[in-house]
């Protein structure tokens, strides 16, 4: 077999192999991006911060978080704690939100949507790799990190952490 056959053969399988082996690290995206303090951490998914002199509910994109506050519903299993964990990591930080085109910048509640970094991490995807949060596609919907969130949470369930742990939830929140 000659050289030039097994460089290209060599980089082929390298290609093959980043195309098929999912990315669950995400860089913070290198454009500028509005920077906030957090006012309050509602819940586990929604946040408010002080936009343009007005306060904005922010509920994060492609995630889901057990309800603690729908007057409709009883505390879901491992709301409390997934409420908690959101409030501690975020209560009083200065934070980037970065808007995805494909969701749109607002839900149907008026708030708006966005992934929220802290420093150079994805809070999204932090909160389900820590099996604080199922990742969420609203209505069929792809958003830019949905493979990665859709890897963070198959992951969290077989390492069975956070609501995933057979000592907790075992996955069932609801």
């Amino acid at each position: 077999m000659s050289k030039r056959k097994l460089v290209f053969g060599g980089l082929a399988l390298i290609v093959i192999g980043l195309t098929i082996s999912p990315k669950l690290d995400v860089q913070a995206p290198a454009l500028a991006q509005d920077i906030y303090e957090i006012k309050q951490v509602i819940d586990g998914d929604t946040i408010e911060i002080t936009r343009y002199g007005k306060p904005e509910q922010v509920r994060l994109i492609g995630l889901d978080t057990p309800e603690t506050l729908d007057p409709r519903k009883p505390v879901q299993c491992y709301g409390n704690e997934a409420s908690d964990n959101s409030k501690k990591l975020l209560s009083g930080q200065n934070v980037r939100i970065e808007f995805d085109q494909q969701v749109g910048e607002r839900d149907r509640y008026g708030r708006l949507l966005a992934y929220i970094w802290l420093n150079d991490g994805l809070i999204n995807l932090e909160l389900i790799k820590g099996g604080y949060a199922h990742e969420y596609t609203y209505r069929s919907q792809s958003y830019k990190y949905q493979n990665q969130f859709k890897e963070a949470e198959s992951l969290a369930k077989q390492a069975q952490v956070g609501f995933w742990s057979p000592l907790t939830c075992g996955g069932v929140t609801k």
